[in-house]
Formats: C-alpha cells, sequence, structure tokens
C-alpha cells in the first residue's frame, strides 16, 4: 500500500469539502438548514455515574412522587 502524499491528503480534503458543500446545498433547496447538536456520550463512565447521582437525587427528594408522576404523564403518549 502506497504512502499518502500531502498532496493526495490535499486533494481528498477537497474532494469531501466540495462534497459537503454540494450536500450542504441540496438540503437547503427545499428550505431546510443543518444543524449541528453536541450530545454527551451516553456510554462513558463519567456520564452513567452522574446520570445515577441525578436519579438517587430525585428519587431521595420530597417531591419524588410529584416527579415520577409528571415522567409517567409525560412518557404515556400512546395511552390518550
Amino acid at each position: 500500500m502506497p504512502l499518502e502524499t500531502k498532496h493526495t491528503s490535499t486533494k481528498r480534503a477537497q474532494a469531501h469539502a466540495c462534497k459537503a458543500s454540494r450536500h450542504r446545498e441540496a438540503l437547503r433547496a427545499p428550505r431546510l438548514t443543518s444543524i449541528q447538536v453536541l450530545l454527551p456520550n451516553v456510554r462513558s463512565t463519567v456520564f452513567r455515574k452522574e446520570a445515577h447521582r441525578q436519579s438517587l437525587a430525585v428519587a431521595r427528594s420530597d417531591r419524588a412522587r410529584r416527579d415520577q408522576a409528571f415522567i409517567e404523564a409525560a412518557s404515556n403518549w400512546n395511552d390518550e
């Protein structure tokens, strides 16, 4: 496998940028706009520990029953 030169990697980057630009233009044609959303990595240990900490705080709250009732009411869309 030949080594990639700076020239070929630049050409590849330019081709990708051109393709991405055409894709964005195609999305804008029907009046759509692209957005970028950054989400936490839910598989990380840090996320898991923080989610657990927060769930314990909610469960131990004096409003735990009301909070849980709200979550269940908001989650039951098919029970209307």
